[in-house]
């Protein structure tokens, strides 16, 4: 090929032509991106999250609904004021600007009042040690029950006015009431009624108080000699 007609056909209207619609297609499919990612990314949105606090599940919903959000249950709480279904608490926080489609998480209270399990302190643990455990695990603990015993001693335990031991399901806004003991009754003390046992004899007698039973002394020389053969 001669250079002539290289350069002729470099200049042909129809090259061009091909290298103008490649670069037009190349600018629509660049632009068809950019704003297909933005359509769907809802770039440049911003709804502000309303305060659903305190509302019921279903109005919360409607809510966030009618604002383009969603809305799902983490978890749920105990308060005894409100009522069941009501949002505690949620995530993103009211006032945060999210963009449409985005999921608000929430808390709601619970209907059934929510039981912690008695642990084993009942006669093996101090007053201090007892309250200090009871109050951990988030039990509610009165003022204590003093009864007779050694001091600060827990010989029992009592949620309106009932006993309870180990393994009980406690409510959570129950009270717990020790019974410790006063101090009048000290660690050491072993004071025990005894009382004397009563024998009887083969002739169905009773034996007497002091009486000692009868037997002869033997000597050695006096056993009888046993035989080898």
């Amino acid at each position: 090929m001669k250079s002539s007609d290289f350069f002729g056909k470099l200049t042909s209207k129809y090259i061009w032509l091909n290298l103008a619609a490649m670069a037009a297609v190349l600018v629509v499919l660049a632009v068809g991106v950019k704003f297909g990612i933005d359509i769907y990314t809802h770039h440049g949105e911003a709804i502000p999250i309303p305060d659903i606090r305190r509302k019921s599940f279903a109005d919360a919903k409607h809510i966030l609904a009618n604002a383009g959000l969603l809305i799902e249950v983490t978890d749920t709480g105990y308060v005894r004021t409100l009522p069941a279904d009501c949002i505690l608490e949620q995530s993103p926080q009211p006032g945060d600007r999210v963009k449409s489609g985005h999921v608000i998480y929430v808390i709601v209270n619970s209907g059934n009042t929510p039981t912690i399990t008695m642990p084993d302190i009942i006669d093996n643990s101090s007053m201090r040690e007892a309250m200090a455990k009871l109050r951990a695990m988030g039990f509610k603990v009165g003022p204590a029950q003093f009864i007779v015993g050694e001091k600060e001693w827990v010989y029992g335990a009592t949620v309106n006015g009932r006993h309870v031991v180990a393994g009980d399901k406690i409510p959570v806004d129950a009270v717990v009431v020790l019974q410790v003991g006063n101090g009048s009754r000290s660690a050491s003390d072993s004071s025990i009624d005894y009382v004397e046992p009563v024998y009887n004899n083969s002739q169905g007698d009773t034996q007497g108080e002091g009486e000692v039973d009868e037997f002869d002394v033997v000597s050695p020389a006096e056993l009888p000699q046993r035989s080898d053969n």
